[in-house]
């Protein structure tokens, strides 16, 4: 099955000498919830399909890196480059105890649209500066609506 959804969803979790095996499986659990879970945000995303908002786009694929070691840190780019092969871009969003773990589920959500959205306002550049034909207006607001109807 061909997927033709314009949005996905990637998850690493990083390691942590001082997490026990059960606690790194419970941390990534907990967090592949708010995801892939009943009230997970991917889903909802998924009805966004590429063919809405141009040619030159098919994926943006939000990586999820949970806790990043500080050697994984220096590699995290705020924004992957554009790969024309695949008319994909890699989007990493990085979860730590400050923005995420720390807070209630309401900010917890609040963190995952803002980053979300955020994100997609340094795609909109990337797409200007390489002249794709990818509607940003129309995937901004689309987005927008489907997270403040799911969340």
């Amino acid at each position: 099955m061909i997927k033709d959804n314009i949005l996905g969803c990637f998850l690493n979790v990083g390691f942590d000498p001082n997490l026990s095996e059960q606690d790194f499986i419970d941390l990534a659990d907990m967090f592949r919830t708010y995801i892939w879970g009943e009230k997970g945000i991917c889903d909802p995303l998924k009805k966004l399909k590429h063919e809405n908002y141009g040619k030159d786009l098919i994926l943006i694929l939000f990586q999820f890196n949970v806790n990043p070691s500080s050697l994984e840190l220096l590699h995290l780019k705020e924004i992957e480059n554009y790969r024309k092969k695949e008319k994909s871009i890699g989007i990493p969003i990085i979860v730590n105890n400050e923005n995420f773990f720390n807070k209630n589920e309401s900010e917890r959500y609040d963190f995952l649209r803002e980053s979300i959205l955020q994100k997609l306002d340094l795609l909109e550049e990337l797409v200007k500066k390489k002249k794709l034909d990818t509607n940003m207006e129309l995937l901004k607001a689309d987005v927008k609506n489907v997270l403040i109807e799911f969340l």
